[in-house]
């Protein structure tokens, strides 16, 4: 069967629209009936569901967040436990983690996002794919990745997260095509190529799906992680965005423009402090409505992240929307002596830096109850003089000075990865005793 699409095959926003119509009126039906949480939402707040015809009418509408998740888990649930296959938790990236169950559609739904993502991202059955991510502890992106490739008909080696040497390895042996890791790992891949004498643009790897962690800024170029990449390998990078509660991706074609919707999985709204849609152009935080979801569906749904959203034909041909690289999250967000930060743009000026090899941010309220930061930092090579320009640069960049701590490679690894996390900590929140 061929896959691949013609630009005049992709659906017109009208289609999109009279087809999110549709789903969405059978999924206020579904969850007004079988999702405890919403049934006694509706009845509690005297909301007739019959009044919300369109994605537009959502706004009539309370939203859902995490907290309730968190305190309210399995009440979310809309079958029996007998039709769940698959338990899968958020990785507690803000708060305590989150348990969500899928049932046998769901893992074909879930199985038919990727493929949707991996074929948008240019892939194809000719592809080999090395996942360098777990595919284990209640992870849903991984077990989601493998079904997706292997729906799309292409090659699978699952190695794993870390240890450069073997998947340097496993590509001169099995020759991969496209490997899918996050974006600071390949850096430390690039780094081990480079101190082995591995020629990395002779291999057979042509690109990378990037997760977990931006490689662009908000206008699409890449920012300094991005850059750090492709700069030292010939690859086309791919970035991609989800979340474990949406069940779905958003992910770049070769445009490299923003990740793509799937209308016909999720709604998307990007709303402002009160619960209302941005203007076109403004950030706002990415709010989603499940579409097709049976086991845990979501009605608008706020995931926390803050994206703009790009609403004009792609070159590809498709209409649907595309979001910009996360800005922020909203509960990372960081005053610090009068100045705003988000940690993508810290990140992004920590990862600039040819003094620091890795990095942990922690921030932590001080006697007066505003926020102090500690980077805990993995230099190149520690000296008197290096802390000095550490120092000098981090307080040319931010206008002000954040603490330091320096430590060992092993400090740092255990410090990011403790009891064998699934991928690394790279805030950790003390304000309000949340590990990130």
């Amino acid at each position: 069967m061929n896959h691949s699409f013609t630009k005049t095959s992709y659906p017109t926003p009208e289609a999109i629209r009279a087809m999110q119509q549709q789903k969405l009126q059978e999924l206020l039906a579904y969850i007004g009936q079988h999702s405890p949480f919403y049934r006694e939402l509706f009845t509690t707040r005297h909301i007739n569901i019959a009044a919300i015809q369109t994605p537009e009418d959502l706004v009539h509408l309370p939203v859902t967040g995490k907290e309730d998740l968190q305190q309210r888990n399995s009440d979310f649930l809309c079958v029996s436990r007998d039709k769940i296959i698959e338990y899968t938790a958020t990785s507690g990236t803000v708060g305590s983690p989150v348990t969500i169950a899928l049932t046998d559609n769901d893992l074909n739904r879930l199985a038919y996002n990727e493929y949707s993502s991996f074929s948008c991202a240019d892939g194809s059955s000719t592809d080999v794919y090395q996942l360098m991510l777990t595919l284990d502890r209640q992870f849903m992106a991984g077990m989601a990745y493998y079904s997706g490739i292997r729906k799309l008909g292409a090659g699978i080696i699952r190695v794993g997260p870390g240890v450069p040497s073997l998947q340097w390895e496993t590509i001169a042996r099995l020759q991969p095509t496209a490997i899918v890791a996050v974006p600071s790992f390949i850096v430390k891949l690039i780094q081990y190529a480079q101190e082995h004498k591995i020629d990395i643009n002779s291999s057979s790897v042509k690109k990378a799906v990037c997760i977990g962690e931006n490689i662009r800024n908000t206008d699409f170029s890449m920012n300094v992680l991005g850059q750090k990449i492709t700069n030292s390998w010939n690859i086309q990078l791919y970035s991609t965005y989800a979340s474990t509660e949406m069940q779905t991706a958003f992910t770049e074609c070769g445009a490299g423009k923003g990740g793509h919707h799937q209308p016909e999985l999720v709604i998307v709204e990007l709303l402002d402090d009160n619960h209302q849609p941005v203007a076109p152009g403004q950030p706002g935080e990415v709010t989603i409505t499940t579409l097709g979801v049976e086991g845990m569906p979501l009605l608008r749904y706020q995931t926390g992240d803050i994206c703009i959203g790009h609403y004009e034909p792609c070159s590809c041909g498709r209409h649907s929307l595309r979001l910009s690289p996360v800005i922020g999250r909203k509960k990372q967000m960081i005053k610090f002596k009068g100045t705003t930060l988000f940690l993508p743009a810290l990140s992004d000026i920590l990862n600039g830096m040819e003094d620091i090899r890795d990095f942990t941010v922690e921030v932590y309220a001080n006697d007066i109850g505003t926020d102090e930061i500690l980077l805990h930092l993995l230099p190149t090579h520690y000296s008197e003089e290096t802390d000095r320009q550490i120092r000098a640069y981090l307080q040319a960049k931010l206008r002000v000075s954040p603490h330091i701590k320096y430590l060992t490679q092993e400090e740092m690894q255990r410090m990011q990865f403790p009891e064998g996390g699934r991928k690394p900590i790279k805030f950790v929140d003390k304000r309000a005793r949340q590990n990130v």
